[in-house]
């Protein structure tokens, strides 16, 4: 954990500063997202998503969640950029636990070179993020080995899944498309509010099953809490060119207007 960094475990109704967790914690649900001079996009959404996921892992710690959201809030409250992340730990004889992580942000990045993982989706529990976080790292590590900034994960029959830390989108003839609901992907935020945008400002939407080379041509967008939309500029391994950005600034710009204040 990084010098700016800060670490808090929740107890007793209240966030408490501490070192980072010893011994061997099993991170069981992460999440996290961008908060700019305590303000940040879909914060109720990041919330409920958490607690839904908790209800599996941890369900006993629900009835907890409700005031570790406000401390969350009340810390947040600050300028900054940060990259906040609210976890639960399952930790041997100390059961499971709440923690907030407080890091600071990266900058806002540009463009994104995509790589496609050469192996099936190798994550245990690709439906909750914080199991498998580590090997996403991995994952993105890999890419970048590769000249790529972002590894994609396919199925067992290639078809697209997601980026490591990513949604991945893309756009076929003026719709906006994504892998559907019958694929395993994580429930992402961004995603959600990408489409949503898409749907007020009356452009189609599909949900469709693609392989990597499905999309030579076509403009492509990963997306995250943190970074927003990254407009694809490469697939470093997919034998053909991207589309260049047609969509991106409309979307980008109403995609700014939904931070809020905490």
């Amino acid at each position: 954990m990084s010098e700016s960094a800060k670490f808090f475990r929740f107890q007793s109704g209240a966030l408490v500063e501490q070192s980072e967790s010893t011994g061997e914690p099993q991170l069981a649900v992460a999440d996290s997202w961008l908060s700019v001079d305590g303000r940040s996009r879909s914060l109720q959404a990041h919330f409920e998503r958490f607690a839904a996921w908790t209800a599996e892992s941890a369900p006993e710690l629900l009835v907890q969640l409700p005031s570790f959201f406000n401390a969350v809030e009340e810390a947040l409250r600050v300028p900054g950029r940060l990259f906040p992340r609210i976890e639960l730990h399952t930790e041997g004889d100390s059961g499971a636990q709440l923690f907030l992580r407080i890091r600071e942000a990266p900058d806002q990045l540009g463009s994104i070179k995509l790589w496609s993982y050469p192996q099936s989706d190798p994550r245990n529990n690709p439906l909750i993020k914080g199991p498998d976080l580590s090997l996403c790292l991995q994952m993105r590590r890999n890419a970048q080995m590769h000249g790529a900034d972002e590894a994609v994960i396919t199925d067992a029959r290639g078809n697209i899944l997601e980026g490591a830390l990513s949604a991945i989108v893309w756009w076929q003839d003026d719709v906006l498309c994504a892998p559907g609901n019958e694929l395993p992907w994580l429930d992402s935020i961004t995603r959600r509010e990408v489409f949503s945008i898409a749907e007020q400002m009356g452009i189609k939407t599909r949900l469709v099953t693609a392989k990597p080379a499905d999309l030579v041509g076509l403009e492509v967008w990963a997306l995250s809490s943190l970074q927003g939309i990254r407009v694809a500029s490469e697939w470093v391994d997919l034998g053909g060119p991207l589309g260049k950005p047609k969509h991106f600034e409309s979307f980008e710009r109403r995609l700014r207007l939904l931070s809020t204040a905490i």
